[in-house]
């Protein structure tokens, strides 16, 4: 990876729907080069996918709670049946494995306070819980998707 896959890699990160002839415009390349940069970074798995994002306000999506967990048991077929259980419930749209005070921290999308208390009743049935404690996103001061880049490791060499 060099300067210009950076390039590249900030270009997508904001737009993803860019024009290859704009791109390859916008990191001075012509348009084949830069295709073999993107589908090269896209088989190297830096590129993972291409998405849209929606606004889940628009979508009646208003509440966005984070739910910290912590675990009941802590072996591989509670979690197997755990993950299984969570990613089966469409509006928790992150399951991050934690470590320090909390096991688990879930990201749930839901109209409002009753559409969560309907999540809550699918998570608690899923496995054994110790403890669930839920905090209601009042104000999003920063969202994105995009990496930050300067941590990418270049190679060295002709560019």
């Amino acid at each position: 990876m060099d300067k210009i896959d950076l390039e590249i890699l900030n270009i997508l990160q904001k737009d993803a729907s860019i024009a290859l002839a704009d791109l390859a415009q916008a990191v001075h390349l012509s348009v084949t080069p830069c295709w073999r940069r993107v589908q090269k970074l896209q088989e190297d798995g830096v590129i993972k996918q291409q998405v849209t994002l929606c606004d889940p306000v628009k979508l009646n999506l208003g509440l966005t709670v984070m739910v910290a967990l912590k675990a009941a048991q802590h072996n591989e077929k509670w979690m197997q049946r755990f993950i299984a259980g969570v990613s089966a419930i469409p509006e928790i749209v992150e399951i991050l494995r934690m470590s320090g005070e909390i096991d688990y921290l879930l990201k749930v999308y839901v109209p409002d306070m009753a559409g969560f208390d309907q999540v809550y009743k699918k998570l608690v049935k899923v496995a054994d819980l110790q403890d669930v404690s839920s905090s209601f996103v009042m104000e999003v001061i920063k969202n994105t998707t995009a990496l930050p880049l300067n941590y990418a490791v270049l190679k060295t060499g002709k560019a």
